[in-house]
């Protein structure tokens, strides 16, 4: 992006983990909320909406270690000041002023009828909270935005009161005034003509949409009012939500990268090299979530370049814009012809140049590593949100991480029985047998847990040897479990997060298996092996520091 690009400017504003909080089903920690957000960062969202700070616990965690972005601008969102209430003495108010944000989004009624009903206060004072709001942001140095809510049906009902409400926001000097389909049940057309009507008095440079998706036509709205004259646009990856969700800004964004009526006109944070890290992004927050990528999803879904064998897989194969309205390398994407295995090498070497594996792109390395991967994924793992065991396998073939130890064989056995006071518990006992290598002798090591795979890792770390000062710092802080097939010999995948409690560096290793113990076993070795190979724990420069 240059200063002298003739194009629009078009602001991404990512309230995933806001709005997306509110999804069914969806429950950030503070650490998914961190994660998530470096990766938003990564790809070029403008702004990244991480809550409601003193709302609940999480998003107050979240912002009192507020992250450090290098393309986005952290943004907090809140309610503009309860009526009868001056800011001073609004609590929920100050805490959003007390926010270590340089942006906040405040959402305000625009409907009277929610103003009347929700509030229970007067139109006048509503316009006025809304007033002396942005006046307290903009005095504290804060870019302001508003969120009217239920602008749309509130302009249907009344529309001049809505239009006050914009009026009043801008001229109060709110940066953006954000035009929200709270209900989701406004049409293109209709979004496409009250945007315009909204211009005559803010200037679209001033303006977003803020679109949900309960007719399916959330993204539409969003396009419909960029067309009109909107200059900003929220959204959620993978169009999380509550109800229907939220616009899809994994469909948002390349859209506008790539298709001519947008990209032509407009630019943003996105560039090219970023678009390709969409796919990625948008997989790796399912993996977070625990969720099930949509496989139909465009642009980044697993289907979405697929086709079965036939005369579209031979068209394709000929010439690929055929049935490809873009190319699938350009989203971090892959075709799919089950009659070709030629795809997927790009996504691999862009992998290893991530984690600082130099290698040609013609080493025959790559294609064996793809196709480990490949063969790996029919059998349930996902890299995805597993880096740490994506960078060990690839290490591994290529050659250049030791074999720190093996484990011979575990036992864990579970009793439910009474301890000393009569009260009924659940106890976990493992055995583990390790080998170190450079030894014949294996470590034996036996421990407790609250459960099969706490007592399974209470062994494992209990005793590995010289190697015992590199696994002390580690912290599992998460684990996750998914049921991958039905039945009670469902294939199971387990993602553990691990942490170093000295540097705080955090990484996610994956396992697999049809019994869920020795999938979280294999993550958990997973993880230990990462730990040394990151602390450069050498085997033969160790066996002769021991000699």
């Amino acid at each position: 992006m240059t200063t002298s690009d003739p194009r629009e400017r078009l602001y991404l504003f990512d309230t995933t983990l806001r709005d997306g909080a509110q999804t069914t089903g969806v429950d950030f920690s503070v650490a998914d909320k961190a994660r998530i957000a470096g990766v938003l960062d990564e790809i070029g969202i403008d702004y990244i909406e991480g809550g409601y700070p003193g709302a609940n616990q999480t998003d107050t965690e979240f912002f009192a270690s507020a992250p450090k972005f290098q393309n986005a601008t952290f943004t907090a969102f809140g309610m503009t000041k309860r009526a009868g209430r001056s800011i001073s003495n609004d609590a929920g108010f100050q805490n959003i002023m007390r926010a270590p944000v340089d942006a906040v989004c405040l959402v305000a009624k625009a409907w009277d009828y929610h103003v009347r009903v929700a509030l229970g206060t007067t139109n006048e004072e509503n316009l006025d909270g809304v007033r002396q709001s942005v006046d307290a942001l903009v005095a504290a140095g804060r870019e302001a935005m508003i969120d009217c809510e239920h602008f749309f049906d509130g302009y249907k009902s009344n529309r001049a009161y809505a239009l006050d409400i914009a009026r009043t926001a801008y001229e109060a000097g709110a940066r953006w005034v954000v035009l929200c389909d709270t209900n989701g049940g406004t049409l293109p057309h209709e979004v496409a003509e009250i945007v315009a009507d909204v211009m005559t008095i803010v200037p679209g440079s001033n303006v977003g949409i803020h679109a949900h998706n309960d007719t399916e036509n959330a993204v539409a709205n969003t396009f419909a009012a960029v067309r009109a004259g909107a200059r900003q646009i929220q959204g959620t990856m993978n169009g999380i939500g509550e109800r229907c969700g939220n616009a899809n800004l994994t469909s948002v964004i390349p859209t506008l990268l790539l298709k001519s009526e947008y990209a032509d006109r407009f630019i943003t944070q996105v560039t090219p090299s970023r678009l390709m890290r969409l796919t990625h992004a948008s997989r790796f927050m399912d993996e977070v979530l625990n969720r099930s990528p949509n496989r139909q999803s465009p642009y980044v879904g697993e289907s979405a370049f697929a086709t079965k064998a036939g005369i579209h897989a031979s068209a394709i194969l000929k010439e690929p814009e055929t049935y490809e309205h873009v190319k699938p390398e350009v989203v971090g994407n892959q075709r799919r012809v089950l009659v070709s295995d030629q795809a997927g090498r790009s996504n691999i070497q862009a992998e290893l140049e991530r984690i600082g594996i130099d290698i040609t792109k013609g080493d025959d390395r790559v294609t064996e590593l793809l196709d480990e991967v490949k063969s790996r994924e029919a059998l349930g793992y996902a890299y995805e949100g597993a880096d740490a065991s994506f960078e060990l396998l690839a290490r591994r073939m290529i050659g250049d991480v030791p074999h720190y130890f093996s484990v011979d064989s575990f036992r864990v056995m579970v009793e439910k029985r009474h301890n000393a006071l009569g009260e009924l518990v659940t106890v976990s006992e493992a055995t583990v047998k390790v080998f170190v290598d450079g030894s014949d002798t294996p470590l034996w090591s036996v421990a407790e847990g609250n459960g099969p795979v706490n007592a399974l890792d209470q062994a494992l770390r209990k005793d590995l040897g010289r190697y015992q000062k590199h696994i002390n710092a580690i912290e599992l802080v998460d684990y996750k479990v998914r049921i991958l097939t039905g039945g009670t010999e469902a294939v199971t995948r387990v993602l553990i997060e691990s942490r170093d409690i000295e540097t705080a560096e955090r990484w996610v290793t994956v396992g697999v298996s049809t019994n869920i113990v020795d999938a979280s076993f294999e993550a958990l070795i997973d993880s230990m092996n990462y730990k040394l190979m990151r602390d450069g724990a050498d085997v033969r420069g160790m066996l002769e520091a021991t000699v």
